[in-house]
Protein backbone atom coordinates (compact mmCIF):
# COMPACT_ATOMS: atom_id res chain seq x y z
CA UNK A 1 0.00 0.00 0.00
CA UNK A 2 3.10 2.74 0.81
CA UNK A 3 4.85 1.44 -2.21
CA UNK A 4 1.77 2.04 -4.42
CA UNK A 5 1.73 5.52 -2.70
CA UNK A 6 5.51 6.60 -3.17
CA UNK A 7 5.31 5.42 -7.43
CA UNK A 8 1.83 7.22 -7.85
CA UNK A 9 2.60 9.63 -10.26
CA UNK A 10 2.41 13.64 -9.83
CA UNK A 11 -0.77 14.76 -11.00
CA UNK A 12 -0.78 16.48 -14.66
CA UNK A 13 -1.12 20.43 -14.71
CA UNK A 14 -4.26 21.61 -16.17
CA UNK A 15 -4.48 23.13 -19.38
CA UNK A 16 -3.30 26.78 -19.55
CA UNK A 17 -2.29 27.03 -15.71
CA UNK A 18 1.11 27.36 -14.86
CA UNK A 19 3.69 24.70 -14.21
CA UNK A 20 4.26 23.81 -10.10
CA UNK A 21 6.86 25.05 -8.51
CA UNK A 22 9.14 23.56 -5.73
CA UNK A 23 11.28 20.65 -5.21
CA UNK A 24 9.67 18.03 -5.95
CA UNK A 25 9.15 19.12 -9.75
CA UNK A 26 12.70 18.89 -11.49
CA UNK A 27 11.44 19.40 -14.45
CA UNK A 28 11.39 23.58 -13.32
CA UNK A 29 14.69 23.87 -13.22
CA UNK A 30 15.14 22.61 -16.42
CA UNK A 31 12.95 25.54 -17.77
CA UNK A 32 15.20 28.12 -16.32
CA UNK A 33 18.06 26.88 -17.58
CA UNK A 34 16.91 26.75 -20.96
CA UNK A 35 15.90 30.48 -20.45
CA UNK A 36 18.60 31.78 -18.89
CA UNK A 37 20.81 30.71 -21.80
CA UNK A 38 19.08 33.33 -23.60
CA UNK A 39 18.27 36.10 -21.72
CA UNK A 40 20.43 39.25 -22.63
CA UNK A 41 20.92 42.18 -20.53
CA UNK A 42 21.88 46.17 -21.12
CA UNK A 43 24.90 47.70 -21.27
CA UNK A 44 25.81 48.09 -17.30
CA UNK A 45 26.97 51.53 -17.70
CA UNK A 46 27.03 52.46 -13.88
CA UNK A 47 28.82 49.61 -13.38
CA UNK A 48 31.29 50.02 -15.76
CA UNK A 49 31.66 54.01 -14.94
CA UNK A 50 32.29 53.24 -11.34
CA UNK A 51 34.51 50.66 -12.00
CA UNK A 52 36.78 52.80 -14.31
CA UNK A 53 36.58 55.80 -12.15
CA UNK A 54 38.12 53.77 -9.02
CA UNK A 55 40.43 51.85 -10.51
CA UNK A 56 42.01 55.24 -12.35
CA UNK A 57 41.58 57.70 -8.60
CA UNK A 58 42.16 54.33 -5.99
CA UNK A 59 44.62 52.27 -8.11
CA UNK A 60 46.40 54.71 -10.38
CA UNK A 61 46.46 57.74 -8.06
CA UNK A 62 47.41 56.21 -5.25
CA UNK A 63 51.17 56.69 -5.46
CA UNK A 64 50.09 60.30 -6.93
CA UNK A 65 48.26 60.65 -3.88
CA UNK A 66 50.98 60.02 -1.82
CA UNK A 67 54.00 62.11 -3.67
CA UNK A 68 51.72 64.87 -4.47
CA UNK A 69 50.71 65.51 -0.72
CA UNK A 70 52.41 66.90 2.05
CA UNK A 71 54.54 64.44 3.82
CA UNK A 72 53.76 66.29 7.48
CA UNK A 73 49.95 64.99 7.14
CA UNK A 74 51.16 61.48 6.21
CA UNK A 75 54.86 60.36 8.49
CA UNK A 76 57.17 57.59 6.61
CA UNK A 77 56.38 55.81 10.05
CA UNK A 78 52.45 55.61 9.32
CA UNK A 79 50.07 54.47 6.40
CA UNK A 80 50.60 57.13 3.26
CA UNK A 81 47.34 58.60 1.89
CA UNK A 82 48.45 56.23 -1.67
CA UNK A 83 47.75 53.25 1.44
CA UNK A 84 43.99 54.41 2.41
CA UNK A 85 43.27 54.37 -1.45
CA UNK A 86 44.43 50.48 -1.47
CA UNK A 87 42.43 49.87 1.32
CA UNK A 88 39.48 51.52 -0.45
CA UNK A 89 40.30 49.67 -3.84
CA UNK A 90 40.47 46.44 -1.84
CA UNK A 91 36.59 46.99 -0.59
CA UNK A 92 35.22 48.34 -3.34
CA UNK A 93 36.76 46.72 -6.82
CA UNK A 94 35.58 42.81 -5.26
CA UNK A 95 31.90 44.67 -4.45
CA UNK A 96 31.80 45.80 -7.92
CA UNK A 97 32.98 42.72 -9.76
CA UNK A 98 30.21 40.68 -7.99
CA UNK A 99 27.81 43.06 -8.75
CA UNK A 100 29.02 42.78 -12.56
CA UNK A 101 28.27 38.80 -11.69
CA UNK A 102 25.47 39.69 -10.12
CA UNK A 103 24.04 41.15 -13.75
CA UNK A 104 25.09 38.89 -15.52
CA UNK A 105 22.17 36.90 -17.74
CA UNK A 106 23.66 33.70 -17.88
CA UNK A 107 24.61 31.70 -14.60
CA UNK A 108 27.76 31.20 -13.48
CA UNK A 109 30.05 29.23 -11.36
CA UNK A 110 29.41 31.01 -8.25
CA UNK A 111 31.90 29.08 -5.90
CA UNK A 112 34.41 29.52 -8.04
CA UNK A 113 33.67 33.34 -8.26
CA UNK A 114 33.76 33.69 -4.29
CA UNK A 115 36.99 31.78 -4.08
CA UNK A 116 38.53 33.81 -6.51
CA UNK A 117 37.59 37.13 -4.94
CA UNK A 118 38.65 35.72 -1.27
CA UNK A 119 42.01 35.60 -3.24
CA UNK A 120 42.04 38.78 -4.87
CA UNK A 121 41.34 40.16 -1.61
CA UNK A 122 44.49 38.08 0.00
CA UNK A 123 46.46 39.08 -2.70
CA UNK A 124 45.39 42.87 -2.96
CA UNK A 125 46.27 43.40 0.99
CA UNK A 126 49.20 41.70 0.77
CA UNK A 127 50.44 43.89 -2.51
CA UNK A 128 49.11 46.75 -0.25
CA UNK A 129 51.95 46.07 2.42
CA UNK A 130 55.21 45.38 0.10
CA UNK A 131 54.11 48.38 -2.00
CA UNK A 132 53.81 51.10 0.71
CA UNK A 133 56.94 50.23 2.34
CA UNK A 134 58.71 50.24 -1.50
CA UNK A 135 56.57 53.53 -2.25
CA UNK A 136 58.26 55.38 0.82
CA UNK A 137 61.49 54.16 0.27
CA UNK A 138 61.37 56.81 -2.98
CA UNK A 139 61.94 59.39 0.11
CA UNK A 140 64.74 57.67 1.19
CA UNK A 141 66.29 57.75 -2.77
CA UNK A 142 65.00 54.20 -3.63
CA UNK A 143 65.40 53.89 -7.44
CA UNK A 144 62.23 52.00 -8.80
CA UNK A 145 64.05 51.19 -12.20
CA UNK A 146 67.57 49.54 -10.67
CA UNK A 147 66.87 46.16 -8.88
CA UNK A 148 66.48 45.75 -4.96
CA UNK A 149 70.60 44.92 -4.39
CA UNK A 150 71.75 47.75 -6.96
CA UNK A 151 69.68 50.58 -4.87
CA UNK A 152 72.38 52.74 -3.70
CA UNK A 153 70.08 53.27 -0.36
CA UNK A 154 70.19 49.06 0.01
CA UNK A 155 73.66 47.57 -1.49
CA UNK A 156 75.69 48.65 1.20
CA UNK A 157 73.17 47.87 4.07
CA UNK A 158 75.11 46.50 7.17
CA UNK A 159 74.33 43.12 8.16
CA UNK A 160 74.05 41.98 4.31
CA UNK A 161 70.77 39.84 5.45
CA UNK A 162 69.12 43.07 6.02
CA UNK A 163 68.84 43.07 2.00
CA UNK A 164 67.80 39.72 1.95
CA UNK A 165 64.81 40.57 4.02
CA UNK A 166 64.25 43.87 1.52
CA UNK A 167 64.16 41.20 -1.10
CA UNK A 168 61.67 39.17 0.49
CA UNK A 169 59.18 41.91 0.92
CA UNK A 170 59.97 42.96 -3.07
CA UNK A 171 59.27 39.81 -3.92
CA UNK A 172 55.59 39.68 -1.53
CA UNK A 173 54.89 43.29 -3.38
CA UNK A 174 55.45 42.50 -7.06
CA UNK A 175 55.58 38.51 -7.49
CA UNK A 176 52.94 37.13 -4.99
CA UNK A 177 50.98 39.74 -3.92
CA UNK A 178 50.82 40.12 -7.99
CA UNK A 179 49.61 36.89 -8.80
CA UNK A 180 46.89 36.39 -5.91
CA UNK A 181 45.26 39.87 -6.99
CA UNK A 182 45.81 39.98 -10.87
CA UNK A 183 44.68 35.73 -11.57
CA UNK A 184 41.72 36.08 -10.03
CA UNK A 185 40.80 39.24 -11.16
CA UNK A 186 41.53 38.31 -15.11
CA UNK A 187 39.54 34.82 -14.01
CA UNK A 188 36.52 36.55 -12.80
CA UNK A 189 36.22 39.15 -15.75
CA UNK A 190 36.62 35.97 -17.92
CA UNK A 191 33.97 33.84 -16.29
CA UNK A 192 31.87 37.30 -16.44
CA UNK A 193 32.55 37.27 -20.63
CA UNK A 194 31.22 34.16 -20.86
CA UNK A 195 27.57 34.89 -20.13
CA UNK A 196 27.57 37.68 -22.50
CA UNK A 197 26.64 36.38 -25.69
CA UNK A 198 23.29 36.51 -27.28
CA UNK A 199 21.84 35.23 -30.71
CA UNK A 200 20.31 38.45 -31.45
CA UNK A 201 22.58 39.88 -34.14
CA UNK A 202 20.93 44.09 -33.32
CA UNK A 203 22.06 43.30 -30.04
CA UNK A 204 25.46 42.94 -30.62
CA UNK A 205 26.38 46.83 -30.17
CA UNK A 206 27.87 49.43 -28.04
CA UNK A 207 25.87 52.21 -27.08
CA UNK A 208 27.82 55.55 -27.15
CA UNK A 209 28.39 55.71 -23.19
CA UNK A 210 30.27 52.40 -23.89
CA UNK A 211 32.41 54.23 -26.90
CA UNK A 212 32.96 57.23 -24.23
CA UNK A 213 34.35 54.91 -21.63
CA UNK A 214 36.36 52.50 -23.92
CA UNK A 215 39.42 55.10 -23.97
CA UNK A 216 39.84 55.67 -20.04
CA UNK A 217 39.17 51.37 -19.58
CA UNK A 218 41.24 50.85 -22.35
CA UNK A 219 44.42 53.14 -20.79
CA UNK A 220 43.87 52.03 -17.15
CA UNK A 221 44.16 48.17 -18.53
CA UNK A 222 47.35 49.32 -20.04
CA UNK A 223 48.80 50.65 -16.56
CA UNK A 224 47.70 47.44 -14.76
CA UNK A 225 49.59 45.22 -17.11
CA UNK A 226 52.71 47.07 -17.03
CA UNK A 227 53.39 48.07 -13.81
CA UNK A 228 51.94 44.72 -12.69
CA UNK A 229 53.88 42.53 -15.24
CA UNK A 230 51.59 40.43 -15.89
CA UNK A 231 51.47 40.92 -19.58
CA UNK A 232 51.53 36.55 -20.24
CA UNK A 233 48.39 36.51 -17.68
CA UNK A 234 46.97 39.28 -20.01
CA UNK A 235 47.56 37.64 -23.67
CA UNK A 236 46.69 34.19 -22.03
CA UNK A 237 43.01 35.51 -21.06
CA UNK A 238 42.61 37.80 -24.65
CA UNK A 239 43.47 34.79 -26.14
CA UNK A 240 41.16 32.77 -24.37
CA UNK A 241 38.58 35.24 -25.10
CA UNK A 242 39.50 35.13 -28.95
CA UNK A 243 38.74 31.19 -28.74
CA UNK A 244 35.31 31.75 -26.85
CA UNK A 245 34.42 34.50 -29.34
CA UNK A 246 34.39 32.00 -32.39
CA UNK A 247 33.36 28.91 -30.72
CA UNK A 248 30.22 30.84 -29.67
CA UNK A 249 30.33 32.24 -32.81
CA UNK A 250 29.70 28.38 -34.69
CA UNK A 251 26.69 27.80 -32.44
CA UNK A 252 25.21 31.12 -34.14
CA UNK A 253 25.78 33.72 -30.57
CA UNK A 254 27.31 37.18 -30.95
CA UNK A 255 28.48 39.01 -28.22
CA UNK A 256 26.57 41.57 -26.51
CA UNK A 257 26.95 45.49 -25.43
CA UNK A 258 29.25 44.46 -22.61
CA UNK A 259 31.24 41.43 -24.03
CA UNK A 260 32.12 44.11 -26.55
CA UNK A 261 32.76 46.79 -23.99
CA UNK A 262 35.09 44.16 -22.28
CA UNK A 263 36.52 43.03 -25.72
CA UNK A 264 37.43 45.65 -28.03
CA UNK A 265 38.90 47.21 -24.26
CA UNK A 266 41.71 44.50 -24.27
CA UNK A 267 42.66 44.62 -27.86
CA UNK A 268 42.85 49.02 -27.47
CA UNK A 269 45.17 47.42 -24.29
CA UNK A 270 47.22 45.16 -27.01
CA UNK A 271 47.75 48.46 -29.51
CA UNK A 272 48.81 50.37 -26.41
CA UNK A 273 51.49 47.89 -24.92
CA UNK A 274 53.18 47.29 -28.24
CA UNK A 275 53.39 51.25 -28.82
CA UNK A 276 54.73 51.54 -25.18
CA UNK A 277 57.38 48.83 -26.06
CA UNK A 278 58.37 50.17 -29.42
CA UNK A 279 59.54 53.83 -27.79
CA UNK A 280 61.43 52.32 -25.22
CA UNK A 281 63.11 49.38 -27.50
CA UNK A 282 66.07 50.84 -27.31
CA UNK A 283 66.43 52.13 -23.22
CA UNK A 284 69.58 50.37 -22.50
CA UNK A 285 68.96 50.91 -18.51
CA UNK A 286 65.30 49.87 -18.44
CA UNK A 287 66.68 46.73 -21.00
CA UNK A 288 68.81 46.06 -18.24
CA UNK A 289 66.01 45.43 -14.99
CA UNK A 290 64.22 43.73 -17.98
CA UNK A 291 66.59 41.41 -19.50
CA UNK A 292 63.91 38.57 -20.42
CA UNK A 293 62.62 37.89 -23.47
CA UNK A 294 59.10 39.65 -22.95
CA UNK A 295 60.19 43.53 -22.65
CA UNK A 296 57.83 46.02 -20.62
CA UNK A 297 59.30 48.32 -18.52
CA UNK A 298 56.82 49.29 -15.98
CA UNK A 299 55.60 53.25 -15.94
CA UNK A 300 56.92 53.95 -12.32
CA UNK A 301 60.12 52.31 -13.54
CA UNK A 302 60.56 55.18 -16.13
CA UNK A 303 58.86 57.58 -14.41
CA UNK A 304 61.95 57.28 -11.77
CA UNK A 305 64.45 57.14 -14.34
CA UNK A 306 63.82 59.80 -16.39
CA UNK A 307 61.01 62.38 -15.16
CA UNK A 308 62.71 62.81 -11.73
CA UNK A 309 66.10 63.68 -13.08
CA UNK A 310 64.27 65.63 -15.58
CA UNK A 311 62.62 67.69 -12.52
CA UNK A 312 66.15 67.68 -10.81
CA UNK A 313 67.41 69.12 -13.90
CA UNK A 314 65.25 71.77 -14.16
CA UNK A 315 65.41 72.73 -10.30
CA UNK A 316 69.09 72.79 -10.81
CA UNK A 317 68.42 75.78 -13.26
Amino acid sequence: MQGAARRRPFPAAAPGSPQPAGPLYPGRHGVVKTEDTFKTSPFHFDLWFYFTLQNWVLDFGRPIAMIILPLEWFPLNKPSAGDYFHMAYNVITPFLLLKLIERSPKTLPRSMVYVSIIMFVMGASIHLVGDSVNHRLIFSGYQHHLSVRENPIIKNLKPETLIDSFELLYYYDEYLGHSMWYIPFFLILFIYFTGCFTPVEEESRMPVPALLLMGPSSLYYWYLVTEGQIFILYIFTFFAMMALVMHQKRKGLVLDSNGLFLFYSFIITLVLIAVWVVWLWNDKILRKKYPGVIYIPEPWAFYTLHMNNLHAAKESL
